[in-house]
């Protein structure tokens, strides 16, 4: 049975209506962004980190956030393929679930959970977080932060990605930069182990050693094109 790895990055979320929080200065709120996205900074001032994940939680949570194209036709290819699709993702929003994909993996964490410092129970987020929250588990006050990789932290189930993707016939990777480690070097990967490679994207990213085929354009135009192709 043929195995397909879709990684998906930014791309394929910008036609949801999800919006940068990095000013062209690369700040927000007079803040570095990193210094909103490290463990150090949570520890330091716990308040500003949060402020920064309510406002992007309740982004996400707004009306003019819809999937898209793209995430429809990834979910349609996972129900229909004759085959295993597993969708790896670096965004934390959580599109990929809205639009029905069931075998997905969010290697960055994801907005919609919290988990605690103290005893790491990960449960459903509030709508915001505070430093006042109170952990349902251990009951550890102040002890929420955002269940999200922060600068410096491992991505989640590196393992199972990596035994995923040494194992799979295809590796398809939509909408991401390919400046990121540890997700630049997965087509790497693929490759190494004979597995097709391709990308999609607004135009060629950095991923060192390229992919076998390249398709340029729009994640809700090219997508649907490439699962019609496999689906066929």
């Amino acid at each position: 049975m043929d195995s397909v790895v879709v990684l998906t990055g930014a791309g394929i979320s910008a036609e949801s209506g999800i919006r940068t929080f990095r000013d062209s200065d690369g700040l927000w709120e007079n803040h570095r962004i990193e210094a909103v996205a490290t463990p150090q900074a949570f520890a330091e001032n716990p308040a500003v980190v949060h402020r920064f994940y309510n406002a992007r939680r309740q982004q996400l949570r707004s009306a003019e956030v819809q999937v898209n194209a793209a995430h429809k036709a990834l979910a349609r290819f996972e129900s229909e393929y004759d085959g295993t699709v597993l969708v790896v993702t670096q965004n934390i929003d959580d599109l990929h679930e809205r639009a029905g994909t069931r075998s997905l993996i969010h290697m960055h964490g994801e907005l919609n959970k919290s988990r605690c410092v103290v005893c790491d129970d990960i449960s459903i987020c509030a709508d915001q977080l505070s430093t006042a929250d109170c952990c349902v588990r251990c009951t550890s006050v102040g002890s929420l932060r955002p269940h999200i990789v922060w600068f410096g932290e491992v991505p989640f189930a590196m393992e199972a990605i990596a035994a995923a993707i040494s194992a799979c016939r295809y590796f398809i990777s939509i909408g991401t930069s390919g400046n990121v480690y540890p997700a630049a070097g997965f087509a790497q990967l693929a490759s190494s182990v004979g597995a097709t490679t391709i990308e999609l994207n607004l135009e060629a990213s950095n991923t060192p050693g390229g992919f076998d085929e390249t398709y340029h354009g729009l994640a809700s135009e090219v997508v649907p094109a490439l699962v019609e192709r496999f689906l066929a």
